[in-house]
């Protein structure tokens, strides 16, 4: 199961997406520890910033299959170039996977990017800063 079947479940999500505001559609699917793939497409708001983003859901479904490490990303959008996640979802990502966990970020054209999460979010926050002993 390579990134190609990842990537796949991340384009077939997107066509879901709700984004009658931006019409900027994003598709996203996350490897858990498991090996079973779990998707997520943006949802927007008309009161932004109170949408969802692809990366989020498809984290959000693999926490409530009962998983918490995700070992594999791959984002899709319709743009010019591979579109990285948000701050956000990169803090999201760094959360439930280690920082050499892949990322492919990739266009609907075809043009993929490989990165990882600690490329993407160098010096994250985590749960040892919080450690006061």
């Amino acid at each position: 199961m390579g990134y190609e079947t990842l990537l796949k479940a991340a384009t077939a999500v997107r066509d879901n997406a709700y984004a009658p505001y931006s019409h900027f559609k994003v598709g996203a699917a996350v490897r858990g520890a498991s090996g079973r793939i779990y998707q997520g497409c943006n949802v927007e708001n008309a009161a932004y910033p109170e949408g969802t983003c692809a990366e989020a859901g498809a984290i959000a479904a693999m926490v409530a299959a009962g998983e918490t490490e995700l070992r594999e990303v791959a984002v899709i959008a319709d743009c010019p170039h591979p579109v990285p996640p948000c701050g956000g979802c990169r803090q999201k990502l760094a959360e439930f996977g280690r920082h050499d966990v892949k990322v492919t970020l990739a266009t609907v054209e075809g043009a993929t990017l490989e990165t990882s999460i600690g490329d993407l979010l160098p010096g994250s926050f985590g749960a040892g800063h919080m450690d006061r002993s």
